[in-house]
């Protein structure tokens, strides 16, 4: 587990996506080995059981089983921040509550996401989850929740004492600047991949980062380069991989980056029901966008290798 004086959330934490053998069961082996390689390829963690990972279509056996898997996995210097989200307060905190047991040292949350809660209700379910010690970083994604956490909301979350950081989802870049201003010591982190320069630029302190799963390495440097404010570096990359970063926020975002992890050399594989296999045209898209960037990436690489 991380060792580092740094916030777990703090840096790219990947949330991961989840192999399966061929019958669709977890394959916890290669998760494993799949987070041991992100953290060694100069991710800072891990986030585990988020949308990405498909935590809506596993048993509570196997999504206690994978937080085990990645916490035992993760080398010392990563961390480990599993989403604990869930339709109840109760279920939720639940998970939370597991999380602390199993060495977890802060958690992922969204607002309640059965249906469209008031903000009387989004603070006692954060409340509630709060009980289980860890800290909270929220999670705002209206579009998928319905329920927006506003910056006037935020401030009022973490004033109370209730959450440590947001994964900002929204889309809308303008929104940082009103978080800091009105709760200044909020860690904001990019939420959505296709926003990663304009966050990084602005002040986020982390990226929950999707397409790492596939290109770990070129995703580090531009964040790096974004929260430096070094656009002469971040621009060029960010130009090259936002065809592909831009699937984070689409609908097939979970098949588009197990695509993506295929062609890179990385296991993807499929999906579990009621995901099914991308069309043949957003296949051509994700293919096309992903190969483009491998072969600058192999271009960038033979240029630095000295002559002999």
């Amino acid at each position: 587990m991380m060792t580092t004086t740094r916030k777990p959330w703090h840096g790219v934490m990947v949330a991961t996506a989840l192999p399966y053998h061929d019958d669709l069961t977890v394959d916890h082996d290669r998760f494993a080995d799949h987070v041991r390689w992100l953290v060694d390829h100069g991710c800072a963690g891990v986030m585990p059981n988020g949308s990405l990972g498909e935590y809506q279509s596993l048993t509570d056996d196997e999504r206690s089983r994978v937080l085990r898997t990645a916490l035992a996995a993760v080398p010392d210097h990563g961390s480990v921040v599993p989403g604990v989200s869930a339709y109840s307060a109760l279920t939720a905190r639940h998970w939370a509550e597991d999380a602390a047991e199993a060495g977890a040292e802060a958690v992922l949350l969204l607002p309640p996401n059965a249906y469209r809660a008031d903000d009387r209700i989004v603070l006692a379910h954060y409340a509630e989850v709060a009980k289980a010690g860890l800290p909270i970083v929220a999670y705002n994604n209206p579009h998928d929740t319905r329920v927006d956490l506003t910056p006037e909301l935020l401030a009022r979350l973490h004033g109370e004492g209730l959450i440590a950081a947001v994964k900002e989802f929204s889309g809308d870049v303008r929104r940082i600047y009103q978080i800091r201003e009105l709760a200044p010591d909020l860690d904001v982190l990019i939420g959505a991949d296709d926003v990663a320069l304009e966050l990084g630029v602005a002040g986020a302190v982390g990226w929950v980062a999707g397409y790492p799963n596939a290109l770990p390495e070129v995703c580090v440097r531009l964040y790096d380069a974004a929260v430096a404010g070094d656009l002469a570096s971040a621009l060029p990359l960010y130009r090259l991989l936002h065809p592909l970063l831009r699937w984070d926020s689409k609908t097939q975002f979970v098949q588009a980056i197990k695509l993506s992890m295929d062609i890179a050399g990385r296991h993807g594989g499929p999906c579990r029901p009621p995901r099914l296999p991308l069309s043949p045209e957003q296949d051509a898209a994700v293919r096309k966008a992903t190969e483009t960037v491998l072969a600058a990436l192999h271009t960038s690489a033979a240029a630095e290798v000295p002559a002999r």
